[in-house]
């Protein structure tokens, strides 16, 4: 009887062993061979053209696989389109997790599409690195598996008033921004870095997002006689307000912010009007000699030479560099846990953008940004250095959303 009883038991223990390792050591995403990583992205609709962004992540994903990978693990790629439609971001979210299995969410451009998805991605415990959007909502409060590369706006909106003030002379900023959080995030920002300075906004106007004709707003800025406006719009705003002014004869000193940073796209709208502006960027100039810029380019001309070479492309690869950093980091023994664990020691890296650091209650990897020019026929015209912020961005979440 106890012989019997010990086989049993043996039989048993060999049974467990075969179905509970196998589970302890599955990671979802991660097999022998291949990581899977997915992203969302606008292909189509209003918001097409930061669909670039997702194309540049899978090129520079081309790139590291065709050097070996990631200790012999192949990136497997999912991009797709959810045209920057919140509902269609959750559904892609859900058919990423759940169906194809992938281990981490590489960037993904928008705001309120990244919050349709942000709860259901910590809840499943699905890492998520470089959301495509300067939001706080990313980062503050912390959560664990979030890591945020884009310069904040307020912190971008700082650093033009800064330099608009201390570097141009400017002594009458006006605010002209959209009527969302991305706009009131650029605001409070603007704000908050005139108030340290012992000044204020002379003028702050608001548009909505389906607002084509600007006239009324823009005799608003004119009557405040501003000798420089920050603006804080999507392209399309961004060129109608410029057409707008110089049918008024409105000409201020025009700065905008990262998001309205190509230039050669921008020039091109505006029908040259876009010469002059500053802005704010947050990775090298298209034509920067940096090492890893003559890579990344070579990338794009082997495989995706259909691609433009510009800013929002080679974002695609700037959101993402921490993330396969930390892959690197973890070895061959890849998990979700260690991977974050790798992001929190991510300290003073530099990849084609400002220097990223993380931290266990750190998730906003940088303050800085650049300030650019656009020059004649378009051209992006890099004028300082990395520049860190320096207002609280407490200070302006509690302004935007009362927390």
């Amino acid at each position: 009887m106890k012989k019997k009883n010990w086989i049993i038991m043996v039989v048993c223990a060999v049974l467990m062993s075969l179905v509970f390792i196998p589970a302890a050591l599955a990671e979802r995403g991660v097999t022998d061979t291949e990581i899977r990583i997915g992203q969302w992205g606008p292909q189509t609709g209003p918001a097409a053209l930061w669909g670039a962004v997702a194309r540049g992540t899978g090129c520079y994903f081309n790139m590291i696989n065709a050097e070996g990978g990631i200790h012999g693990r192949k990136i497997k790629y999912f991009l797709r389109d959810d045209g920057y439609m919140p509902p269609r971001t959750k559904a892609i979210a859900k058919e990423l997790v759940e169906d194809k299995k992938i281990f981490a969410f590489a960037s993904g451009v928008g705001s309120a599409t990244g919050m349709a998805v942000k709860k259901y991605l910590h809840k499943n415990k699905v890492p998520w690195v470089g959301p495509a959007a300067g939001s706080t909502h990313w980062a503050y409060p912390p959560t664990k598996y979030l890591f945020a590369t884009y310069p904040l706006y307020c912190n971008e909106a700082s650093i033009l008033v800064n330099y608009a003030i201390k570097k141009m002379g400017k002594k009458k900023i006006a605010f002209f921004y959209q009527n969302d959080d991305y706009g009131k995030e650029g605001l409070y920002g603007a704000q908050l870095a005139l108030e340290k300075l012992g000044m204020k906004l002379v003028a702050e106007v608001s548009a909505e997002v389906l607002d084509t004709d600007l006239s009324a707003h823009c005799m608003k800025l004119k009557a405040a006689n501003p000798d420089c406006v920050i603006n804080w719009l999507l392209p399309k705003q961004g060129a109608i307000i410029l057409g707008t002014a110089a049918k008024m004869g409105f000409k201020p000193q025009w700065m905008t912010s990262s998001t309205l940073s190509d230039t050669a796209v921008m020039f091109k709208i505006t029908k040259g009007l876009y010469k002059d502006v500053y802005y704010t960027c947050f990775a090298e100039a298209p034509d920067s000699p940096h090492p890893l810029m003559r890579k990344y380019k070579e990338a794009q001309e082997k495989y995706a030479p259909k691609d433009r070479w510009g800013i929002f492309f080679y974002a695609g690869f700037y959101f993402v560099e921490p993330m396969v950093e930390a892959l690197k980091r973890c070895g061959r023994d890849l998990t979700a846990e260690k991977f974050i664990k790798a992001m929190e020691g991510i300290k003073d890296f530099q990849g084609i953008g400002p220097k990223i650091s993380y931290g266990p209650n750190k998730r906003q990897g940088t303050s800085a940004s650049f300030v650019g020019k656009c020059g004649d026929g378009g051209k992006f015209l890099r004028i300082s250095d990395w520049m860190p912020s320096d207002i609280n961005v407490k200070q302006v979440i509690k302004r935007a959303y009362n927390r």
